[in-house]
């Protein structure tokens, strides 16, 4: 593209771009994107988000809350298209965005980024509104078997503002889109399944030293490094085909989502308040239990799960003892819900140690060597999130319409 700034100016006020510089952009994330893994390894401070649906102008708004793209570092869990009025111009922009600054945008393959959901639910149908033809809609897809199916953010904080002593103690602050904090929650211990006992090393058997995500790490209290652990960002869920991250690296992701396997579960399961496995009322991917979470948090040096996927009135939604969050940033989703959204704001570490991984040449996993900061020991990373509701109704105009065709001009 001859001025990708220019495409995202015109993106930014919800034109869409020509067919051949969707093309283009389309070729340049597609060469950006294969050199991505299966799992994009992330470094705090990183602003994440959960489903998009289409809602352009709460897009904006979102940026507005959370801070414009290259100032905030961005990571968004999948479900860009479908269901809102301006799927095309919302996932064209991400798109510019990942393109013109790829160290700042991270984007992740949701269940809606598929060519079958995408003829159901609308975004096949706004590209023929658009543009004319199903061209457009062809390249994003191509686009869509790129997307990583993960992302692991290292180097995240145990504390909401590094350095400051204040917020040492808060694991959780709700803020609004003034910015205005609504509610703080301290840090609490977090109890250990029984589960952790029996995975925990025995004596006279070396520790798991390996890095977060893989078969030889076995703490989730943090390693070096990685101080509070890992923090694994999926759409929608675990498989029970997939104990650990590494697994998921092994993947062919690029391929339209199957109709079952590991690829499909980790985009369409969900949590739910039962035991183990159980089947799912979606028709794909499985529900998970408490203890499926903590076991599969501890063997791979996880300290939380971030996902997407399920509407939440209040925007966000902790489960099982904070060791897996629902992220939704879809305000009044389907122009109806009346709910709310949120991003989940993690911030950077300031020990130093936050921004390598631990290697297999590390000893004394237990406690990695690391000191633990004052007042014991901390138990994942403290987390801002930013309530936002829709955008003013002023701001959003009226549906794109299908364009005149050129030879009636």
């Amino acid at each position: 593209m001859s001025d990708l700034d220019k495409a995202i100016a015109q993106l930014r006020s919800c034109r869409p771009i020509p067919e051949d510089q969707v093309r283009e952009l389309c070729h340049r994330a597609r060469e950006l994107l294969i050199e991505e893994g299966n799992v994009v390894t992330v470094t705090a401070p990183v602003t994440i988000c959960g489903d998009i649906h289409g809602q352009f102008h709460d897009l904006m708004e979102l940026f507005r809350v959370g801070g414009d793209v290259p100032d905030t570092n961005y990571l968004f869990m999948g479900d860009f298209v479908d269901r809102g009025f301006y799927s095309l111009e919302s996932f064209l922009l991400l798109l510019c965005l990942k393109v013109r600054y790829p160290d700042r945008m991270t984007l992740i393959r949701g269940n809606h980024e598929s060519r079958q959901i995408t003829t159901v639910y609308g975004f096949y149908d706004e590209c023929l509104r658009k543009y004319g033809s199903a061209n457009v809609w062809r390249y994003c897809c191509d686009v869509f078997d790129y997307l990583a199916l993960g992302a692991i953010v290292l180097g995240a904080s145990s504390t909401l503002s590094p350095g400051s002593p204040d917020d040492d103690d808060t694991e959780i602050e709700v803020c609004d889109q003034a910015g205005s904090i609504i509610s703080r929650f301290p840090r609490q211990p977090r109890p250990s399944s029984p589960q952790d006992k029996l995975d925990a090393p025995s004596k006279g058997t070396p520790d798991k030293t390996g890095p977060p995500g893989s078969g030889a790490s076995g703490s989730s209290s943090g390693s070096v490094g990685n101080p509070t652990g890992a923090i694994l960002c999926v759409h929608g869920g675990l498989s029970p085909l997939v104990d650990t991250v590494d697994k998921i690296r092994l993947i062919d992701r690029k391929q339209e989502v199957p109709h079952e396997g590991a690829m499909c579960d980790l985009l369409w399961s969900d949590p739910d308040e039962i035991d183990g496995w159980g089947l799912s009322p979606r028709g794909a991917g499985f529900l998970f239990g408490a203890d499926i979470v903590k076991v599969f948090n501890h063997r791979n040096d996880l300290s939380l799960i971030a996902r997407a996927h399920q509407l939440v009135m209040e925007g966000f939604k902790e489960m099982f003892d904070a060791s897996i969050v629902t992220v939704w940033s879809a305000p009044n989703y389907c122009y109806r819900c009346g709910n709310v959204a949120a991003v989940l704001e993690l911030t950077e570490d300031d020990s130093g140690t936050g921004i390598f991984q631990r290697t297999n040449g590390d000893v004394g996993r237990s406690s990695g060597g690391v000191v633990e900061p004052r007042g014991g020991p901390k138990y994942g990373p403290a987390r801002r999130y930013r309530v936002f509701q829709a955008a003013p109704q002023d701001s959003r105009g009226m549906p794109a319409k299908k364009p005149v065709a050129d030879y009636f001009l």
